[in-house]
């Protein structure tokens, strides 16, 4: 088998080449349909100001361009109806349905989230394909999430389609009420979005300012003390039409499965939208976001967790080890950026992305991960204190133009643009051993612990710039090719202030990519595709010893097929694909604050799933993922990396009663399945599979609604991965939700 390398650039240049002569003849004559559509009604009984990024392939007419007498057309950035999502951006930049979608994409939608009531995005994903959600179990701190066997947290996660870069301790957490939907694009999708893992993107779609007054307020609460009130207000702010505005909040407070830690969280996003006729688009979207919580997540030992240790004992799942006291975790997010939009005529539109962010935290605990004190009877856990103040800044801006025609033979939606982002992190580290390790049998909850000497205090800059073209061709009416590419120009500065003199490491590292897809329609609703792309990915930072890591190289071979019913809201995908990544990095087992890059590692495996709304009353949504990870090239060649685990399947339903005595009554509820993961390197030593329960009661009269959620009910205690023999995660307790809701 190859190496992954980038590949040569000459056939990108070719098609992007042939593509702009092919425009500079285009006749502007390829509107695809008549009039604009009407926005869609989303599950709060509003709409949403529509982008005009559907317009454009339409021609546009009305004041603001809101045409009420139209049929109803999904919004890509907005709500949607039921379970089944039929557009989106994410994997193209353009506004294309899903079945002409080429790649594997899942769109979780607001009903769902509402349905199943997720406390963060990890677990918002976990009934997708693909994707193992909270590896480490809860964590208030930061959502961590491996697709396709790879870790994709920490440059896979995207806002609004801009990327959000989580390194070291300075990341970023959204908050899900924020969110209008969750797309989850899995295969390398580096062409469009520049650095990013091969195992996926998951873009968070951010509320938008809806055209019709919306009134949303609702009130809970339940396990550990939580409580929490939001509400989501929006809609028109002038009689003519033209400003929209929406104010979305939550705030909750109480504890968690472990004790002595809190989950408390102020959020409010305001967001603006200006539409001075049908053509423009002018939207400011902000948020600002205030934690303080702990570590939930505890390095502990395999005997002890997963096994019992040496005197027949387990740790329970609440026992703070990293001390009630000292286990704090604050952080202060903000977000300010615009989305402008403008249609010029039936052929080209523009648009322009940008965003700020700004993430500041203070960690603190007394970790683990280092063993027993005392091997033989195990009941003495080694501690030391870690304390880590980062703060991270990002810019994003991402400009595109669209243009949508025929060129006597073929129909193109051809895409060039150009991104930038500038990304710097203040890292602060330091560690402090002289702490008395954790007493099992006599637990010591709160311990003194001296002050921390910095061992890391570097300051990080990172700049990303990427040219990128793509074009969709209409072959025939039925089948379409995908041919894109792109190329990435990147810096990484790493500035070492506990050096004297201050010592800097730089390195360049530039790329290109590219991904070509064939995908055939038939009338009957079958669509079955094959694609080919390649990802690269830069590393932020150095190792512990101050080297910086090589960038990531991956390419992925993907076969599938897509089936859509005409007439119907059941979407039923299956895909089968080869994916290599050169270069990931793991966790160094000797030192948890150190990464290891391996060398070439394997994703060989098949995913199915079905979303359904089979009647408004009855939403289904259900996975199955199963797949071999193998490290090919580098250490310990022919085996798996520890903590991945390789099979998963879910079904997930919701049933309200129609009519009748019990009408408004409903119920729902799910089952997911997780594969066993190797617990070491060495495979070893294995984390066994579990089988957890959800469950739902709900019921709706009137503007009112009432639900109780019950995440894993049955309460079962089982870990969800490790990292190493002396670092495993407890996955989460039962959690069970009241609350309560008023629409107006």
């Amino acid at each position: 088998m190859r190496a992954v390398h980038p590949r040569s650039g000459a056939l990108r240049a070719l098609v992007a080449g042939a593509s702009l002569a092919v425009l500079a003849q285009a006749v502007p004559a390829l509107a695809q349909d008549a009039t604009p559509p009407r926005p869609r009604a989303n599950n709060l009984g509003s709409q949403t100001a529509q982008s005009s990024v559907q317009l454009e392939e339409l021609s546009v007419t009305g004041e603001g361009g809101a045409n009420r007498t139209g049929p109803v057309r999904e919004d890509p950035r907005g709500p949607i109806t039921g379970f089944v999502a039929k557009r989106s951006l994410t994997a193209t930049k353009t506004d294309t349905p899903l079945i002409e979608t080429p790649q594997s994409i899942t769109v979780i939608g607001r009903q769902q989230l509402d349905a199943q009531k997720p406390q963060s995005v990890s677990e918002a994903i976990q009934y997708a394909p693909g994707v193992f959600g909270s590896p480490f179990g809860p964590d208030t701190r930061q959502d961590f999430f491996l697709i396709r066997g790879f870790t994709t947290n920490d440059t896979g996660l995207y806002k609004d389609g801009l990327q959000l870069l989580n390194f070291g301790f300075g990341g970023f957490q959204l908050e899900t009420f924020g969110l209008d939907r969750i797309e989850v694009l899995r295969g390398p999708s580096a062409v469009l979005f520049g650095a990013g893992n091969p195992g996926g993107v998951v873009n968070l779609v951010s509320k938008r300012p809806p055209l019709d007054p919306l009134r949303y307020i609702e009130a809970g609460g339940g396990s550990f003390g939580q409580k929490y009130f939001a509400f989501d207000l929006g809609g028109p702010a002038d009689a003519e039409g033209h400003w929209f505005y929406r104010l979305t909040a939550i705030g909750r407070n109480g504890g968690t499965q472990v004790d002595g830690v809190e989950d408390n969280r102020g959020y409010i996003a305001p967001s603006f939208t200006y539409k001075p006729d049908g053509a423009t688009t002018f939207t400011i979207l902000s948020s600002f976001q205030h934690d303080e919580t702990g570590r939930i997540n505890a390095f502990l030992p395999y005997y002890g967790t997963v096994r019992p240790q040496a005197e027949g004992l387990r740790i329970p799942r609440s026992y703070n080890t990293q001390d009630n006291i000292q286990n704090r975790y604050r952080r202060t997010q903000a977000f300010i950026g615009y989305e402008f939009e403008h249609v010029f005529d039936d052929v080209w539109t523009v648009r322009q992305n940008a965003r700020y962010a700004i993430s500041q935290s203070y960690d603190n605990s007394l970790s683990g991960g280092i063993g027993y004190l005392d091997p033989t009877t195990q009941t003495q856990l080694s501690r030391y204190r870690f304390q880590a103040a980062s703060t991270a800044r990002q810019l994003n801006v991402d400009t595109q133009a669209v243009a949508r025609f025929s060129d006597g033979l073929f129909g193109h939606t051809f895409l060039m643009g150009v991104d930038y982002k500038y990304f710097t992190l203040n890292d602060n580290q330091g560690t402090f051993f002289g702490v008395d390790p954790f007493n099992l049998a006599a637990p010591n909850f709160v311990s003194p612990a001296g002050p921390v000497t910095p061992y890391l205090v570097n300051f990080d800059q990172f700049q990303q710039t990427g040219i990128y073209v793509q074009d969709q061709i209409k072959l025939t009416p039925e089948l379409t090719l995908i041919a894109s590419g792109r190329g990435d120009f990147t810096t990484n500065e790493v500035n070492n202030k506990l050096a004297s003199p201050v010592s800097r490491t730089t390195q360049n590292a530039n790329a290109a990519t590219e991904r070509f897809a064939l995908i055939y329609n038939f009338d009957f609703g079958l669509a079955p595709y094959v694609s080919y792309a390649t990802s690269f990915n830069p590393q932020v930072g150095t190792n512990a010893f101050s080297q910086p890591f090589k960038p990531t190289t991956g390419e992925q071979y993907e076969a599938g097929v897509k089936y859509q019913p005409p007439g119907t809201d059941i979407f039923v995908t299956a895909a089968f694909f080869d994916l290599a990544l050169n270069n990931s990095l793991t966790t160094d087992p000797s030192n948890v604050n150190n990464s290891l890059q391996l060398g070439l590692t394997r994703s060989r495996g098949f995913e199915g799933s079905l979303t359904a709304s089979i009647t408004p009353e009855l939403n289904v949504v259900a996975s199955v993922t199963t797949y071999d990870l193998k490290i090919e090239q580098g250490d310990n060649v022919g085996r798996t990396p520890a903590g991945v685990p390789q099979t998963f399947a879910s079904v997930f339903g919701d049933y309200t009663i129609p009519t009748g005595e019990f009408a408004g009554f409903g119920v729902g509820g799910g089952v997911r399945y997780v594969g066993s993961s190797f617990a070491t390197t060495d495979n070893t030593l294995k984390v066994p599979e579990r089988v957890l329960f959800d469950t739902l009661v709900h019921y709706t009269s009137g503007n009112w609604r009432f639900a109780i959620n019950a995440a894993n009910i049955f309460d079962k205690r089982f870990v969800s991965s490790c990292t190493s023999i002396n670092a495993c995660f407890y996955g989460e307790a039962r959690r069970v939700t009241a609350s309560l809701s008023y629409k107006w």
